[in-house]
């Protein structure tokens, strides 16, 4: 019939007694337990700034470039680029001499962008990019953001903890049913063409 009022409430619903139609009594005993947590529980928070968080070594912080007698390990393969989601990695390449032939001649990340999700570590054949603990960044202008390799440039010393820790979890297979030879990474290309014409002339000889 128009105008009866609908009946809502289920057949096993709980009825409420007077103090908890009033529902300040409510309000005052979850306000009295949180303040027996604050004064029995201990402390889990850090007095920021002043008392710093050291992340463990599987923590993601902003990617870092990893350098070697004063110049960067990597090789400008631009796997890190291709693989980055947000696209937030961009490069150019530069030829050099030595064994590594190439070197980036400008590297440039966008932190804004960057969503530390570690696919360019993960891609990275040389282990040149590695995700550092650094998570506390501020920026007064957009432009701040971008981070050239002058910025970007962390020596391998300090990121020790995280290359230790990638050689482990990285490559678990390592001394179990392979061995890595490292001097055997050490070749350039020019190196291998030249040992293969050599090889070739020989037998032909």
């Amino acid at each position: 019939m128009p105008g009866t009022p609908v009946n809502t409430s289920s057949a096993n619903e709980r009825k409420l007694n007077f103090w908890e139609k009033l529902y300040l009594p409510e309000v005052f005993k979850g306000l009295g337990y949180s303040f027996r947590k604050m004064i029995s529980e201990p402390s889990y928070t850090f007095e920021y700034p002043e008392e710093q968080w050291y992340p463990p070594d599987n923590y993601r912080g902003r990617p870092v470039l990893v350098e070697e007698e004063g110049k960067p390990r990597c090789v400008s393969c631009n796997l890190c680029a291709k693989a980055c989601p947000p696209m937030a990695i961009s490069m150019q390449s530069e030829d050099i001499g030595g064994a590594k032939e190439r070197a980036p001649q400008w590297f440039e990340i966008n932190m804004l962008r960057c969503i530390y999700c570690g696919f360019c570590e993960e891609v990275c054949p040389e282990e040149a990019i590695v995700m550092s603990k650094e998570y506390d960044m501020t920026f007064q202008d957009r432009s701040e953001a971008v981070f050239g390799l002058e910025r970007l440039l962390i020596p391998a010393e300090r990121l020790k903890d995280r290359l230790d820790y990638l050689e482990v979890e990285k490559n678990k297979q390592f001394g179990q049913q392979w061995d890595f030879q490292e001097e055997n990474n050490i070749h350039s290309l020019r190196d291998r063409k030249f040992l293969k014409w050599l090889s070739t002339a020989d037998e032909v000889s």
